[in-house]
């Protein structure tokens, strides 16, 4: 135990030493885009929950009541006793969003991908993977076995080299990447990529964890490119959605497979009832008022537009600071300005691109936006080389 406790403090030690250290911050979610943080109020640019249907009254009366009618969780997978009714309700619910014939729901996002890319994928086939796609495609990459390649963050160019020389060697080939970019909100250019794999028989994998809800009136970032062909569509249900747990929407025969051979969900407890009747509760609010769909992309763009930035594409707005430490510094200080605006450093980015990763909600005033911008372009000034 002595050279476990020490190889622990010794990579901790190093990480410090180049301020990549992480530690949990308790933090508590309040009305609208409020959070409590270490006895402070402060305005939250950094949740996920783009539409605040977490805090919605509708949403929280749903998992409420779900809880007090069946209980508080799934009880066991999903093929043995936990396959609650309100499962089945919800997969068609959201292939009838993303416009699929099918549907699967998995515990959480990242159950998603790690289970769903090796039902798929084996040795001798081959994954091309967006250099910047979440972490949990590359895990599910890697459990594969499959040949794992990247190409070049949105470089069509590179994919379709790729696809040249490799696709004749491989069996299935998959292409996975991110609808929307979880660190640079920008998006993925679903149209090309779908041409390029039906030109080189390749199957598309999308994450669209952070697009659902808030992109084509909430159908997500493959509605936008109306003819493409994404077979393959993932996401989550914890963000737009305020809710917890993960899905893939795709063609009966495909979940049909999932079903019986995803890892993640044969092995794997249930979802929980209360977090499907909140997720069916938020589908209801965005299926029918549209309007707040857009409100983040919206917001998003006018703090673009206010620090000259290029068009926000999502609710996700990146402001490159360099050093780790300098972004700690600049967290630090919005901090103090009473904004929570957490630094993301390497390795969630490339060294050398440690950011402020702004992310915006229906329930941010155009004042705060507008405060927001201001003290970022102060931040920006005084850091500047």
């Amino acid at each position: 135990m002595q050279s476990l406790d020490a190889f622990a403090g010794d990579k901790l030690t190093a990480l410090e030493t180049r301020s990549l250290r992480r530690r949990l911050q308790p933090t508590r979610r309040l009305e609208g885009a409020f959070v409590e943080r270490g006895g402070r109020r402060l305005i939250s640019f950094s949740c996920n929950d783009y539409l605040n249907l977490s805090q919605h009254p509708a949403v929280r009366a749903a998992a409420a009541e779900a809880a007090l009618n069946y209980g508080a969780g799934a009880s066991a997978s999903r093929l043995v006793t936990g396959d609650h009714p309100l499962l089945g309700d919800l997969e068609k619910r959201l292939s009838r969003l993303k416009g699929t014939e099918a549907a699967c729901v998995f515990g959480s996002g990242y159950l998603a991908n790690t289970g769903v890319i090796p039902a798929l994928m084996g040795p001798g086939d081959l994954i091309l993977v967006d250099a910047l796609a979440h972490a949990c495609i590359w895990a599910g990459a890697k459990l594969s076995g499959a040949r794992t390649v990247a190409f070049l963050h949105n470089d069509l160019a590179d994919l379709e080299r790729l696809l040249k020389s490799e696709r004749t060697t491989a069996g299935h080939v998959l292409v996975a990447t991110d609808g929307v970019f979880s660190m640079d909100g920008d998006l993925a250019p679903l149209g090309q990529i779908s041409a390029l794999c039906a030109q080189y028989d390749a199957w598309l994998l999308a994450d669209d964890a952070h697009g659902v809800g808030v992109l084509a009136e909430g159908r997500g970032t493959a509605a936008l490119f109306p003819d493409a062909e994404v077979p393959l569509q993932m996401g989550t249900l914890s963000k737009a959605l305020g809710s917890y747990g993960g899905y893939l929407c795709g063609s009966r025969a495909v979940v049909d497979l999932l079903k019986t051979r995803a890892r993640t969900l044969v092995y794997a407890t249930g979802l929980p009832p209360a977090s499907a009747a909140a997720a069916l509760a938020a589908l209801d609010i965005i299926e029918s008022q549209p309007a707040l769909t857009a409100l983040p992309l919206a917001k998003a763009r006018a703090f673009s537009a206010a620090l000259d930035l290029p068009p926000a594409q999502s609710p996700i707005v990146p402001v490159v600071i360099g050093s780790a430490e300098a972004a700690l510094e600049a967290s630090a200080r919005l901090e103090a300005e009473g904004f929570l605006v957490v630094a993301i450093r390497p390795p969630t980015v490339p060294d050398g691109t440690a950011r402020l990763r702004i992310a915006f909600s229906a329930a941010h005033s155009d004042a705060e936006v507008m405060r927001l911008a201001e003290v970022v372009a102060a931040i920006r000034r005084d850091l500047a080389p």
